[in-house]
């Protein structure tokens, strides 16, 4: 993973997106779908990996943006 690339956390009683390398969340939402958007965005912006964790912290997804530095050239 490369530095800078984004996280969508739980967080408490809420979701985050965090940048990873820094320790402070970039923004918080009341909702998953909430965060993951802005996390989208975030990543699409500055070109990284977006990484959605689910509820228990295990990695559920994973998008790189843009789609041309994805590693794997498999669809899905």
């Amino acid at each position: 993973m490369a530095n800078g690339d984004i996280h969508t956390v739980k967080q408490g009683d809420h979701w985050a997106n965090k940048v990873e390398g820094s320790e402070r969340a970039s923004n918080t939402a009341a909702t998953k779908a909430e965060a993951q958007a802005e996390g989208r965005d975030m990543a699409i912006k500055r070109g990284v990996e977006h990484v959605i964790h689910n509820q228990d912290g295990r990695i559920g997804e994973r998008n790189t943006y843009p789609r041309s530095r994805d590693p794997r050239r498999s669809k899905g």
